[in-house]
């Protein structure tokens, strides 16, 4: 049988059909492929799948306004033409009624590693050409850290990508000092595909060579075992508290590098001034005085890398841990160094750690917003039930848009996003709300129009990112299931009804966006005299390694070699900063500092509550696959508890416990483990959500964001805060409610779905 070359984000693989099973195999040259691979193989036809355009009944009879979009009601089978006459018809009275600001456009890339099949470029292309609208910016994942780093260090892209590489821990890095770990399942994914998960062979090479990992974080498989990290566990969301002792101790024992921080940074004496000591410190965190002290005096005997992963800015005063990690380095004088110094998000992404590609991957140019209207991404709830209100952003004053219309392609926020009761309340407030999906995600449940949408093993495309070598000619695996039309095919359609096809589509068939895409890299080839195929011998071949570029530390290394200045106020590392200062925001002062939660565990909700990246999946892609059931106990996502939590509880391992808190409550299946600290559960996101019914938002399938909140992690940011919050977990007695959460809803046949 044939064999098919592809690529996801949890890696690159070849697909070949046996009879009528298809098997997934990863890329030979992957040193540790990632199991969530086998989360494809039922992907293709499962239940799950949307077969044909389904629109809900109360809109299509009703018509466009404000509704209760609970996930029981039923859905209409439409035809393509009628339902995208419909919805040209919508984007014009929207437009003419409230302007291209009432059109939010929603998504969040992880649609496809393709890059043209890619939903954010295929949807902000089309909302862009059709006038206008409001849009995203940040991201879920990196919310306060996006905002910061420009502020205190430089461009996010160049300030973390690539300016400590794996390489150069594997060579150099005598201590790592890892805020929040560098746990393996998020190194797994990476955007545009990846063909050599290095993680793991870096870190082991490093401790044989006699490196020494620290954990900071709750949970000991943040960091691979065979490290032989020491763990320790500190109170979550104290990690500044923790950085700020350690930097007292440094200037108290006069370890900190005077000269560095005299030459290449700003606000030292505004920072300096505010320590405080290892006891202060020891008293907030947990971690004792002594042992932390001991801890700094490590990281000033050697090359150290401190690494703050995207876990701790996902909280509130999220900013906080990041910029104290950097001033810590920054008193370590080895910013720029190879392998020593400050990364953030290293083992966060597959793409962190690694050299650029020497030439440019295919990728589909943004198009301008021809408007100015924005939200921070994790906003989207406050901007749907409140238009009009005012809110500060990064040093500026904004006001909520009025959006009529949610356009959402390649994105779940009931995945995503935090209190989902509340996000229920928001998606109610919109006159329409349009989802592309491929499956009957939650998401797709609370909509009003569901476009059936291809999946990568369905269409062609080209694999690559800018970080990984292996550029990958994605062939189509399948034939589309049922009506199912690529994202780039739907919003063509549309473009056409509204009178600008041929500026969307320039004429070309997907293929040839390919060919036209796959120039950009043959030029860069050729001009820097490589081979350079053309897209046929590109295409026939189905691979092509790239050539990489230099592993020489990127603009740190610049800025600190050749004094090429940094692109924040001073031109140097802002340890403190006038300009974030200025704004007068007190959740977010103008130096780094440990901010007291707002929400600390009370005796009615004891327990913090980890909501990290789940290990079988991507986010909530294929929560129905292989490898994401598995892990789970009756079809329940798993929370971890300490074995003294239980106890107290008369909780043991397997049974179904209740998490709950004022905001709402989840069901779980629970795993007793000393992996984890005390006063501490965890329960990753991803499990798709289910609802016991519309009435009973109580989730039993386990997701965590029944219980997060939807706050900003400062004014400054506006980040996502969905890693902590604070809940009580009681064992569920009685017989739990069975789990059908990959059940589509009831969708009447095509015959019956005439407007009334």
């Amino acid at each position: 049988m044939p064999e098919f070359s592809h690529s996801a984000h949890w890696g690159a693989f070849r697909a070949r059909w046996e009879g009528d099973t298809l098997q997934v195999l990863p890329h030979p040259a992957d040193p540790n492929p990632s199991p969530v691979l086998q989360n494809i193989p039922s992907a293709l036809r499962n239940r799950a799948r949307v077969a044909a355009p389904a629109v809900r009944r109360s809109w299509w009879e009703g018509g466009p306004g404000p509704r209760d979009r609970g996930r029981d009601e039923e859905f209409l089978e439409v035809g393509w033409d009628e339902v995208l006459d419909r919805l040209a018809a919508e984007v014009r009275r929207v437009h003419a009624g409230h302007g291209p600001a009432a059109v939010y456009g929603g998504s969040y890339g992880w649609a496809s590693a393709g890059r043209f099949h890619h939903a954010q470029g295929q949807i902000h292309r089309f909302l862009s050409m059709s006038g206008g609208y409001t849009q995203s910016v940040n991201t879920y994942s990196g919310g306060a850290a996006e905002v910061l780093l420009p502020h205190v260090l430089g461009p996010f892209e160049p300030v973390t990508r690539s300016v400590v590489t794996w390489d150069q821990v594997a060579a150099h890095t005598d201590t790592v000092l890892a805020f929040g770990g560098m746990a393996l399942k998020n190194s797994t994914v990476g955007s545009g595909g990846v063909s050599r998960h290095v993680e793991r062979g870096a870190m082991g090479a490093a401790h044989r060579r006699g490196a020494r990992f620290v954990l900071v974080s709750p949970l000991r498989p943040d960091l691979p075992p065979e490290v032989d990290a020491r763990w320790l566990a500190p109170e979550p969301g104290t990690d500044a508290a923790l950085m700020i002792g350690l930097a007292h101790t440094l200037v108290a024992e006069d370890l900190h590098d005077r000269a560095f921080l005299a030459r290449h940074c700003a606000g030292w004496e505004t920072y300096a001034a505010t320590l405080r000591d290892a006891d202060w410190a020891a008293g907030i965190c947990g971690i004792p005085a002594d042992e932390i002290r001991a801890l700094a005096r490590r990281l000033a005997a050697g090359r150290t890398l401190i690494t703050v992963s995207q876990s701790l800015q996902r909280a509130e005063h999220g900013e906080q841990p990041v910029w104290a990690g950097l001033a810590l380095a920054a008193m370590l004088g080895q910013i720029g160094l190879p392998g020593g110094g400050f990364v953030y998000g290293l083992g966060s992404l597959a793409q962190y750690g690694r050299v650029p590609n020497a030439v440019p991957v295919p990728t589909l140019a943004r198009r301008p917003n021809p408007i100015r209207s924005y939200i921070p991404v994790a906003r989207v709830a406050d901007m749907l039930l409140n238009p009009g209100a005012l809110y500060q952003y990064n040093g500026e004053d904004h006001v909520y848009p009025d959006v009529r219309l949610v356009w959402w392609c390649g994105g779940n926020p009931f995945h995503h996003h935090q209190d989902l009761t509340r996000l229920r309340r928001a998606f109610g407030r919109p006159d329409t709300v349009v989802v592309h999906e491929s499956v009957w995600t939650a998401t797709a449940r609370h909509a009003d129009v569901v476009l059936p949408a291809t999946t990568t093993l369905e269409r062609e495309d080209i694999g690559a990112a800018g970080t990984d070598s292996l550029i990958v000619a994605m062939k189509p695996v399948a034939a589309p299931f049922g009506q199912a039309r690529d994202d780039h095919a739907i919003f063509a359609a549309l473009a056409g009804r509204l009178g600008f096809g041929e500026r969307f589509t320039e004429g070309r068939t997907p293929r040839e966006w390919l060919e036209h895409l796959w120039d950009r890299t043959r030029k860069g080839l050729a001009d820097k005299g490589f081979p350079a195929p053309d897209f046929d011998e590109f295409w026939a071949a189905g691979e092509l390694l790239l050539p990489p570029g230099p592993d020489d530390g990127g603009m740190l290394a610049a800025f600190r070699n050749g004094g090429r200045p940094l692109y924040t106020e001073s031109g140097k590392i802002q340890i403190a900063s006038e300009e974030i200062a200025s704004y007068g925001y007190d959740d977010c002062p103008g130096h780094p500092a440990w901010i007291p939660p707002t929400e600390p565990p009370t005796r009615e909700h004891p327990l913090w509550l980890v909501s990290n990246q789940p290990a079988t999946r991507l986010h909530s892609q294929l929560d129905f696959g292989a490898t994401s059931a598995e892990a789970k106990v009756d079809g329940r996502e798993v929370m971890r508890i300490h074995p003294s939590d239980a106890r107290v509880r008369g909780i043991t391992d397997g049974d179904v416990v209740r998490l709950h808190n004022a905001r709402g409550a989840c069901l779980a299946a629970a795993r007793v483990t000393d992996e984890i600290r005390a006063g501490v559960v965890q329960l990753p996101t991803g499990a798709w959500y289910t609802p016991l019914s519309d009435e009973d938002p109580t989730c039993v399938h386990g997701n965590p964001n029944v219980l997060t909140r939807d706050v900003g992690s400062s004014r400054l940011a506006q980040g996502c805060t969905g890693q902590l919050t604070t809940v009580q977990v009681s064992r569920y007695e009685g017989a739990p409610p069975p789990v059908d959460a990959h059940r589509p809803p009831r969708i009447v046949p095509a015959a019956d779905a005439r407007p009334e």
